[in-house]
């Protein structure tokens, strides 16, 4: 059997990897510690490699590896997952939802908060999955890029559509075909993230933000307006303002969104760029506008009247964290169930309700309403038909492309 060897990480994506873990979405605080983000992912850019182990590289497998399904037996589901993703009594010690799910199922749930970061847990389960062997997980929840690497790799398993009718007909239009996992046939979504515009009325004094332009190109504004450091965050959204599709761009649109922003920074219409601190700044009126995650500012906007939002004409950007099933899962069929459990709209709205993210779930929105209106009316938790079609996702990247785009973001920020 030959070695597995994985590939060096490029001092540049080694460096975003660290920017994020630091400033980015790895660092937020919603509820308690949020998830590591797209920028931070960059780590992963230099992809695994795998020869022999009958595993094969990435880019050259259809499918997972099964092993023998164990559920009807053994009525258990082990399940990693974040930090504070998921809701949970007042005790503080038990999760309703998983409850439930229980006493309808008979089925245990076995939940473990032990992703902290997908660069780091994909390096603890790795090691297993490359060598053909169970991880001790049935369900994991990834961010988007990690889930399209998995699913390349060949390491999740292929779900079985007849153990999630809900999901199947549930699964909210926006999150429906991703280019990593086309129809869904490997994961489903567990929460969505939203990058939107957000602003200070009380800093903008009277000027109007509608758009990327008027943040870049408004002397109104100048020296009070924040992008943040995550690549596809700030790129996405600047190349949505240029009419570019993030989901099918060339490298020269890329460098075109690169020098777009440079002649902002040059003239110092961008004040800084920023991770999870700009909450701070944009409360304080130090930004009067900046690119924002809109699960942050739906906790904001309770403690400051002045912060808003706006969903720009031209679009705005959408990541997920997604459910998958690794290969030698032992209870495939329970993880299934578990998945398509909250796809049913009452476990949906439960879950809304506590975290506060992008729900993926259609239809969820009465009952919601019947937990908390607010969160029901607001489309930064359940996106109305409208916001969805204006949502867009960054297309997936090669590992050239990861370090190559991130060299050039880097020198863009100063990082």
């Amino acid at each position: 059997m030959e070695q597995y060897e994985p590939d060096r990480l490029s001092p540049v994506v080694a460096a975003a990897m660290r920017r994020s873990l630091r400033n980015g979405r790895a660092a937020m605080t919603r509820r308690s510690l949020m998830r590591a983000s797209a920028g931070g992912a960059l780590a992963l850019g230099g992809l695994a490699t795998l020869s022999g182990c009958g595993i094969p590289a990435a880019g050259k497998t259809s499918g997972g590896v099964s092993a023998d399904d164990h559920s009807a037996k053994e009525k258990v589901v082990n399940f990693s997952n974040w930090p504070e993703y998921i809701d949970v009594d007042d005790s503080e010690k038990h999760h309703p939802t998983l409850d439930a799910f229980r006493k309808r199922t008979g089925i245990s749930v076995k939940y473990t908060e032990d992703i902290n970061d997908n660069d780091e847990f994909f390096g603890k389960i790795q090691p297993q999955l490359a060598a053909g062997q169970d991880t001790g997980r049935d369900l994991i929840v990834l961010t988007d890029w990690l889930a399209a690497r998995m699913i390349r790799l060949g390491y999740v398993q292929k779900l079985d559509s007849s153990n999630l009718p809900h999901a199947y007909a549930n699964l909210s239009e926006q999150f429906r075909s991703p280019d990593w996992d086309p129809g869904r046939a490997y994961s489903y979504v567990w929460q969505g993230i939203s990058t939107v515009i957000a602003y200070n009325k009380k800093a903008l004094d009277g000027v109007e933000v509608k758009s990327i332009s008027d943040l870049l190109d408004n002397p109104k504004l100048k020296g009070r307006v924040g992008f943040l450091t995550e690549m596809r965050d700030s790129v996405g959204m600047t190349m949505l303002d240029m009419g570019k599709d993030p989901g099918k761009f060339t490298a020269d649109d890329y460098d075109a969104v690169i020098a777009r922003l440079q002649k902002a920074v040059d003239k110092g219409q961008i004040r800084r760029f920023t991770g999870n601190d700009y909450t701070s700044d944009l409360s304080k009126g130090d930004f009067a506008a900046c690119v924002a995650w809109g699960g942050d500012i739906v906790q904001l906007q309770a403690d400051n009247p002045d912060v808003g939002y706006v969903i720009p004409d031209s679009g705005y950007m959408t990541s997920t964290d997604n459910m998958l099933i690794p290969n030698k899962a032992r209870h495939k069929t329970n993880a299934e169930r578990l998945i398509d459990y909250y796809y049913e709209l009452e476990p949906a709205a439960e879950l809304a309700a506590y975290i506060n993210y992008v729900s993926p779930v259609a239809g969820v929105v009465p009952y919601l309403a019947k937990i908390d209106k607010s969160a029901a009316k607001n489309p930064l938790i359940v996106p109305d038909k409208a916001m969805q079609a204006k949502s867009h996702a960054f297309r997936s990247l090669s590992a050239k492309e990861e370090t190559a785009f991130q060299q050039k973001f880097a020198k863009l920020t100063g990082a």
